[in-house]
């Protein structure tokens, strides 16, 4: 399993766009294939940095789901919506793989 994380730079005065952008996703994603932690707003520090946090089995099925995400409606019609509307500035991902598994079961010594 690994998980992607995707930090976004996003217009402080768009927010709105950006949270319509992600409750799209909160569709989109966990149809096509991946589990979705989560899209987050910024509420207190930075007004321009947002996070999306979703978990996938391999760099294999994260390359078929992204398939799955061009050919979905809601998706292609998201990256439609971004594209027009330019509230995300910047967008970087990286994939991280759980390595403290398992920490609940931890003896602390």
């Amino acid at each position: 399993m690994i998980t992607c994380f995707i930090r976004y730079e996003i217009d402080p005065f768009k927010m709105d766009a950006f949270t319509e952008y992600a409750r799209n996703w909160g569709e989109a994603i966990p149809r096509c294939g991946a589990n979705l932690i989560g899209y987050f707003a910024p509420h207190e520090g930075s007004a321009t940095t947002a996070y999306g946090v979703y978990s996938i089995g391999s760099l294999a099925a994260y390359e078929a789901y992204r398939e799955r995400l061009r050919n979905d409606p809601l998706g292609r019609s998201n990256y439609e919506f971004a594209k027009r509307e330019q509230f995300i500035r910047r967008e970087d991902r990286i994939f991280c793989r759980l390595a403290s598994a398992p920490h609940g079961g931890l003896i602390q010594r």
